[in-house]
């Protein structure tokens, strides 16, 4: 199965340069998004210790691997009294940010009782993206089978990522955790589901690419029929290949019969998008935190 062609695939290198970088959108300069992560996500982490949080990171790999979590668990999480969970998987194109880039979410988890995750990954160009999507996948069997001591209810967890991370969230998705545990849903926002466009752009300098390798790395070539029930958004400030990917994917989950709900965010774009995840009255947040109901 071939990429659709509306995803620049086949255009040229010019076109998909442009089309796979966000801040095009944006007058080129993303820096500030991510001081903003950090900043917001270091607020997020105060206040939901104000709220009666309880911040623990966890390693969750191995000796040659980076993956752990920063959780947070929220008053009364124990093993007798168990606790749905949101985890947050972040972006950067596989090559940037981390678990205290990407925060924001915790404190409007923990005043409504939903435990929260932020899961680090090693970066390329030192972990080849292959190596990368197999150690989330590993992190989030050591989450499952540890959830019930970690005062986590594995049955009522939702994924959650944002452009490589909504990549990775779609693959994990698509490949439940040990035990056959699969999430009650997830949150794939501005995401990247076919990747043999990035093939020569600069983004694929750190990532080296192939064909072979990013047909392997694509959820949009995967078998979808195990995915949970999923929703698709992104910004409207995006570029035409990212909304299309997005579109496209989430047809594929609903030719599969998944159930996926799909749609624009007015005024957002690639990089403020996620901080809607953090809003529980914006639509993105409303329609996430209604899993946990």
């Amino acid at each position: 199965m071939r990429s659709p062609p509306d995803l620049a695939a086949d255009a040229d290198l010019a076109t998909r340069e442009r089309e796979y970088s966000p801040s095009s959108c944006i007058g080129g300069d993303y820096r500030p998004f991510i001081g903003a992560y950090r900043q917001r996500s270091e607020q997020a982490r105060l206040a939901a210790v104000h709220l009666g949080g309880r911040w623990t990171r966890l390693a969750c790999g191995g000796a040659a691997s980076a993956s752990a979590l920063e959780l947070c668990v929220p008053r009364g999480a124990a093993q007798d009294a168990q606790v749905p969970l949101l985890l947050f998987v972040h972006g950067g194109y596989w090559q940037e940010l981390g678990a205290a880039d990407s925060l924001f979410a915790a404190a409007a988890c923990i005043e409504r009782g939903v435990a929260f995750a932020a899961l680090e990954y090693s970066l390329a160009p030192a972990a080849t993206l292959g190596g990368i999507v197999a150690e989330c996948r590993q992190a989030l069997g050591w989450l499952m089978a540890h959830a019930a001591e970690l005062g986590l209810a594995r049955e009522r967890f939702v994924l959650a990522g944002s452009s490589a991370g909504a990549h990775l969230c779609a693959t994990m998705a698509t490949a439940p955790a040990p035990g056959g545990i699969v999430p009650r849903a997830a949150v794939l926002i501005s995401g990247i589901y076919w990747l043999e466009p990035l093939i020569g752009t600069s983004i694929d300098a750190a990532l080296r690419l192939d064909p072979a390798a990013a047909r392997r790395a694509s959820p949009g070539l995967q078998s979808a029929t195990a995915s949970p029930p999923a929703l698709v958004c992104w910004g409207a400030v995006e570029t035409s290949a990212f909304k299309a990917q997005s579109r496209a994917y989430a047809a594929l989950l609903r030719s599969a019969g998944t159930p996926c709900a799909e749609f624009e965010v007015p005024g957002r774009n690639h990089f403020d998008i996620v901080f809607d995840l953090a809003d529980p009255t914006s639509d993105l947040g409303r329609r996430t935190f209604a899993w946990f109901d």
